[in-house]
């Protein structure tokens, strides 16, 4: 592991696209699978967890929910240790909580033991591995990165469809408290995931060269000054309203189609129609969105899966049947790998490299914050609505406008503030361009002839230093 190093995005190194990046990669798609499918894999034990503890489930709902509250609350504290030690340290020490947090709620008496360990240790455990990873992810791609994230993104749905069945045989075979301890073993894998991600070295340089390096004033532990960039108040605002109505419609879908009296295993295969479909769509989109020509206009095609979401979550509260649940669950999981794979894409795109480890930490805030703000109240009168109305459109327009409206923020944001603040400087040139022409044109056509006889005179009187370099002892090198 060598020293602690302090991250500080190194400038000047060039990404290098491949070789060990694509070992960066692999852990990167671990770390991502980990990261979002297992707050949702445990759910298989609740069943038992109710039986042991005497609760109901609710109460064990809110392991899930605190495991994704410190993914995404989390954030900045994450962003400051990456800054500090580098995302090595940190993802060794996150793999370490998070085996630690399973094996320790095996021996649980408690429910609220399973909280804390399940729930806060492992979900921190999460959160430390999953955002180095993608800082590292940004570090070693820069051409191919949109398909890196693409491909990386779509640990999520491979792990979903490996995890959710692997619990249900460990539950079976185990019990709970042998499927948590085994899990936490699997855990472990997070440690050798992040000692893969190895630091960019810098071209070498003589001691001369390193000490003014050195005397760099301090990198900021978490960098506020991305809330002066446009795009990214743009950006977060997007997301943040996002967050509201994208994960509805997975957890929803199920009961949609029990409510049209299907039976239980055919409504639970709607779930792996949308999870096949997500495996395909994440890196097929990471590599559209590497397309010389999309690429610079990236944040449009995040804003189009966004309205694609949105438009699907509509079309799919009018479902009557079966099949046109089925239709749904197949362009839903289509736009929702698009949104996967190009989230964390765009956001590199408009903060850089150098920022983005700060960035993605005060992102994630703020989705942690419309998240468990947001939902509470929302879930309140999704739930009245359901009761009062006895159906499942509502529900899923409600969520189709929240998403849809999140990419008109990004879309027209970006359209006209972005475009606004890159024509400033311009029109000030223009302006300053106009005054020095409006001063050329006083001048008469005499004095333009001065002009041209004195530079003429001058380069016959000099003509040894016409084109010559001449040697200053503050320029020269």
């Amino acid at each position: 592991m060598g020293a602690v190093v302090a991250d500080d995005g190194p400038s000047g190194i060039k990404a290098p696209d491949g070789g060990w990046g694509w070992a960066v990669l692999f852990g990167c798609f671990i770390i991502t699978g980990f990261s979002y499918a297992f707050p949702k894999a445990v759910s298989v034990f609740f069943k038992e967890l109710i039986r042991e503890f005497g609760i109901g489930y609710s109460d064990t709902a809110w392991i899930s929910s605190i495991l994704l509250a410190m993914l995404y609350g989390t954030g900045p504290l994450c962003s400051v240790c990456v800054n500090r030690f580098g995302c090595r340290p940190v993802m060794l020490v996150g793999g370490l909580f998070a085996s630690m947090g399973m094996v320790i709620a095996s021996f649980c008496t408690s429910i609220v033991q399973i909280y804390l360990t399940a729930g806060v240790i492992t979900g921190l455990g999460l959160a430390l591995n999953f955002q180095p990873s993608l800082i590292m992810l940004n570090r070693y791609f820069d051409k191919r990165r949109p398909l890196a994230n693409g491909l990386s993104a779509a640990g999520s749905p491979v792990f979903l469809c490996a995890l959710s069945p692997l619990g249900q045989i460990l539950q079976h075979e185990y019990g709970w408290r042998g499927g948590f301890l085994i899990l936490g073993g699997m855990l472990l894998n997070c440690c050798v995931c992040g000692a893969l991600m190895r630091p960019l070295e810098p071209p070498k340089k003589s001691e001369a060269a390193k000490e003014p390096a050195e005397k760099k004033a301090k990198k900021k532990l978490l960098d506020f000054s991305v809330f002066k960039d446009r795009g990214f108040i743009i950006y977060a605002l997007a997301a943040s309203i996002m967050v509201l109505g994208l994960f509805v419609p997975p957890v929803f879908v199920v009961s949609y189609a029990k409510d049209l009296g299907y039976q239980d295993t055919k409504a639970a295969f709607l779930l792996t129609i949308l999870g096949f479909i997500d495996i395909f769509a994440r890196p097929i989109c990471g590599m559209v969105a590497g397309l010389k020509w999309v690429r610079p206009r990236c944040v449009y095609l995040f804003s189009f899966a966004m309205i694609f979401n949105g438009f699907t979550d509509l079309m799919g509260s009018m479902s009557v049947d079966y099949g046109g649940l089925v239709v749904f669950c197949i362009f839903f999981g289509i736009s929702y790998g698009m949104v996967g794979a190009l989230q964390f894409e765009v956001l590199m795109a408009i903060v850089g490299t150098q920022k983005f480890s700060s960035a993605i930490g005060l992102v994630l805030l703020a989705e942690a914050m419309a998240v468990l703000i947001g939902p509470p109240s929302a879930g309140k009168k999704r739930r009245k609505l359901l009761d009062a109305t006895e159906r499942y459109m509502f529900v899923f327009i409600i969520a189709g406008i929240e998403v849809t409206t999140s990419a008109l923020v990004l879309a027209l944001g970006n359209f006209f503030c972005i475009k606004k603040k890159s024509e400033e400087p311009h029109t000030k040139e223009e302006a300053a361009e106009r005054e020095e022409l409006n001063k050329s044109e006083n001048k008469t056509p005499e004095d333009a002839k001065v002009d041209s006889i004195e530079v003429e005179q001058f380069l016959k009187d000099e003509p040894e230093k016409n084109g010559e370099v001449v040697t200053n002892p503050e320029t020269c090198v």
